[in-house]
C-alpha cells in the first residue's frame, strides 16, 4: 500500500509560530489547483504499481480554503490516473471554515477524517498565535462536524505556552476531552527563525517555556488523555481504540508516499525527494517541464537510522526482527551494550522481537533513537 500527500500553499493568515510553506495571497488559487492536477499525472509513476494508493491526505496551508469545485477536480485527477484501495481521505480544516455547508460537500467528496487546527481553546492564545478563528468556532465546527456525519474526527492543540502555572494548559485538556474527538495531537510550542515568533525572540520581546514547563505539560497530557481512553500510539499522536490515523501511521512505518504540490516530499521505499519551496517556481517548473523535484538517494546507514528513529516514535517500537530481514541489521548484536544500559535505566524496554520506548523513554525519543543509530 502506498499514500498520496497533497499540499495546499494558502492560508487567510499567517500564525506567529508556524515555518510551513504557504502564502497568503489567494488569488491564484485555480492556476495552483490545475498545476498540482498536472504534477500528479506527470508523476502517477513514482509508486509502484503493485502498491495501491490507500491514503489520500490533503495538508497545508489551509486545504479547507479550497472550494468544493477545485478539491473535487484534484481528486477526480487521482482517481483516474493512480489504482486505488482507500482507506482513509482526510483533509486538515480550520476552524473558521467549517460551516454546514462546507462540511456537507467535504463528506459528499468522501473525505471520512477531518483534521481541525484546534491549537488552543482560549481566546488570548489564540490571539497571540494569530489564528484566524476564535474559542468558540472551534467547539462549534466540532459539534458540526459530528451533525454532518464525520465519525473520524483529529483535533491539534499545542502546549508548552509559557505562563506563570499550568492552568490554561489544564483547562484545554479539559476542554478538548469534553467534546470528545477520537483523535488527539500535540505539539510543544517551538520557536522557528523567520517566524514573527523567533524574530521576538531575538529581539527579547518573548521568552519561550523551559524546557521542564514544557515536559510537565507533556506529563500532564499523557496522564489525562490515558485516563480517558486514549492511547500514545506515537509521541505526538493519541487516539482511541481503532481511531488511530491511518496515513500519518504509515508515515511512521515507512510506507512509501507521493507529495504533490510546493515542498512536499516523497519517500518510494529507498529515496527521498522534496518539491520546490516556491510557489511560483513550482508552478513555473510543472508548466515548463522544468525541475521542480530534489532526490536523496539514501545509504542502507540511512534508511536503517531512519527505521529505528520512526520505529522508537510508537507503540510498535523497533522490530529487530525486520532490520534482519530488510538490512541484515542485527541491532542487538551492534548495539549491545547501549541496549543493555536504556534497558536498565529504564529508559527502553523489550517486547517480543521489539525494542519500545517506556513512559520515561518516550520524553527523550530523539537522543535515544541517536544513541542506537548504525
Amino acid at each position: 500500500m502506498a499514500g498520496i500527500y497533497i499540499h495546499i500553499p494558502f492560508c487567510k493568515q499567517a500564525c506567529h509560530y508556524c515555518d510551513f510553506h504557504f502564502s497568503t495571497n489567494l488569488s491564484y488559487m485555480d492556476d495552483m489547483v490545475n498545476v498540482i492536477n498536472s504534477e500528479l499525472v506527470q508523476r502517477a509513476d513514482y509508486l509502484p504499481i503493485s502498491q495501491p494508493i490507500h491514503t489520500i491526505y490533503f495538508g497545508g496551508g489551509t486545504p479547507s480554503l479550497l472550494s468544493t469545485r477545485q478539491l473535487e477536480s484534484i481528486l477526480n485527477t487521482i482517481t483516474k490516473h493512480y489504482r486505488l484501495e482507500i482507506s482513509e481521505l482526510t483533509v486538515e480544516t480550520n476552524p473558521d471554515d467549517l460551516k454546514r455547508d462546507k462540511l456537507r460537500d467535504l463528506k459528499s467528496l468522501g473525505f471520512d477524517r477531518l483534521s481541525i487546527g484546534i491549537q488552543s481553546f482560549q481566546e488570548e492564545i489564540l490571539k497571540f498565535y494569530n489564528r484566524a478563528h476564535n474559542a468558540q468556532e472551534s467547539i462549534k465546527a466540532i459539534g458540526l462536524a459530528k451533525e454532518a456525519g464525520f465519525e473520524k474526527l483529529s483535533i491539534d492543540l499545542i502546549y508548552g505556552f509559557p505562563s506563570k502555572n499550568h492552568e490554561i494548559w489544564e483547562k484545554d485538556l479539559t476542554i478538548a476531552l469534553s467534546q470528545d474527538p477520537g483523535h488527539i495531537s500535540s505539539y510543544c510550542l517551538t520557536v522557528e527563525p523567520q517566524t514573527a515568533l523567533g524574530s521576538w525572540v531575538e529581539k527579547g520581546k518573548f521568552e519561550p517555556a523551559s524546557d521542564d514547563f514544557a515536559a510537565t505539560q507533556f506529563e500532564m497530557m499523557l496522564e489525562k488523555l490515558t485516563a480517558s481512553g486514549y492511547i500514545q500510539y506515537e509521541i505526538s499522536n493519541f487516539g482511541k481504540e481503532g481511531e488511530f490515523a491511518v496515513h500519518n501511521t504509515n508515515y511512521w512505518m515507512g510506507v512509501p508516499y507521493l507529495g504533490i504540490g510546493p515542498s512536499a516530499h516523497s519517500f518510494d521505499g529507498r529515496s527521498r525527494g522534496a518539491n520546490v519551496a516556491s510557489n511560483h517556481a513550482y508552478i513555473r517548473g510543472i508548466k515548463s517541464g522544468a525541475p521542480i523535484f530534489t532526490t536523496e538517494e539514501m545509504s542502507t546507514e540511512d534508511l536503517v537510522n531512519e527505521f529505528i528513529m520512526t520505529g522508537l516514535r510508537t507503540i510498535w517500537g523497533v522490530d529487530l526482527g525486520l532490520l534482519i530481514q530488510e538490512f541484515q541489521i542485527d541491532l542487538l548484536a551492534m548495539k549491545s551494550s547501549m541496549i543493555d544500559q536504556l534497558r536498565s535505566e529504564q529508559m527502553i524496554e523489550k517486547k517480543d522481537q521489539s525494542i519500545v520506548l517506556t513512559g520515561k523513554g518516550r520524553l527523550l525519543a530523539d537522543s535515544i533513537a541517536s544513541a542506537l543509530f548504525i
